[in-house]
């Protein structure tokens, strides 16, 4: 009789035999950017993430490299908000200086940009409004100044969100054609139009104010949709294809590193990390534990790449 217990019965076998192995080098750690001076505001609903402003953002930054986490992922928050979200290709932009910012004072930390117009405009759309919706069309053209201004500042890689369609081609054109060839793009490729994204809005003041977004954002009833989506966006240019939301998506995850040649990313989001904080504040769980738990599972389903919250406390348990 095949005992498969046998390879379980000690601590050593069972290293031996692991199938998935979670690594710091797997992470990248989001940062909400505020304009302004002496901010570092606490989030509540994402307990232990704040807002920072760049004079107080250096401690953050500090225990990033301390912990050896490869990579950050900048979300901007402006003190100025309007119709386009004009904001976003200003050279003296939150983004643009925080940009410049940590690529002079961290040179070894990969900066990447998220790509985007929500937290940039006074209707907190991912785009230009017309007739009560996004014009994907004239949106491209803004996406286009936007990564511009983002590669002139000195970006590592760009990461556009909107769910516009044809937005990877004309983010690879425009920065192809401007001198940026090298620059690499992961794609916000199968975004579902989730309600996990509930805390994020509070973190980066991004709820619209009329409507959602599902005209543009994907109906989390479909799968096959998200493999389609994804074509698209290999085709068009995409160097890292990403899943967004992670956890109810494991499937998703799967089906795109089976079926694709490029590293596959997941957003391990924002209702994602309030739900596990929420239960293990109640003592309903072992909050520590369900991280490395859920963070595994994305791993195992495919992912190559895992952009977290949880990111600098699940360093200090894998580099113990």
């Amino acid at each position: 009789m095949y005992r498969t217990r046998r390879l379980r019965k000690t601590a050593a076998i069972r290293r031996l035999v692991k199938e998935t192995n979670l690594s710091v080098d797997d992470f990248i750690y989001p940062l909400f950017i505020e304009e302004g001076k002496n901010i570092e505001r606490e989030i509540i609903s994402m307990p232990g993430i704040k807002r920072f402003s760049l004079d107080r953002i250096s401690k953050e930054l500090d225990d990033v490299v301390a912990l050896k986490i490869p990579a950050v992922l900048l979300f901007g928050i402006p003190s100025n908000k309007d119709n386009e979200g004009t904001e976003t290709w200003n050279e003296n932009g939150i983004i643009q200086k925080a940009i410049r910012f940590i690529k002079q004072n961290y040179p070894d930390l990969y900066v990447i940009t998220d790509v985007c117009f929500c937290e940039y405009t006074s209707h907190g759309h991912c785009g230009i409004i017309h007739e009560n919706d996004v014009d994907n069309d004239a949106t491209l053209v803004n996406i286009a100044k936007q990564v511009i201004s983002h590669a002139k500042a000195g970006v590592d890689m760009v990461a556009p969100s909107g769910m516009m369609d044809g937005t990877i081609e004309m983010v690879r054109q425009s920065l192809d054609n401007s001198g940026f060839s090298d620059l690499p793009i992961m794609a916000y490729s199968v975004k579902y139009a989730s309600a996990f994204y509930g805390p994020f809005r509070d973190a980066a003041d991004s709820a619209p104010t009329f409507g959602d977004r599902k005209t543009y954002q994907m109906d989390p009833a479909n799968r096959e949709e998200g493999l389609r989506k994804a074509t698209f966006d290999a085709e068009e240019g995409a160097d890292i294809l990403m899943i967004k939301p992670a956890l109810s998506y494991l499937d998703i995850i799967r089906d795109l590193k089976n079926n694709f040649d490029r590293p596959i990313a997941c957003y391990n989001v924002s209702g994602e990390y309030a739900m596990i904080k929420a239960a293990a504040e109640k003592g309903w769980i072992d909050g520590e534990k369900v991280m490395m738990e859920s963070l595994l599972s994305m791993k195992r389903a495919g992912a190559d790449i895992i952009i977290t919250y949880f990111a600098k406390e699940a360093a200090r348990i894998l580099l113990k």
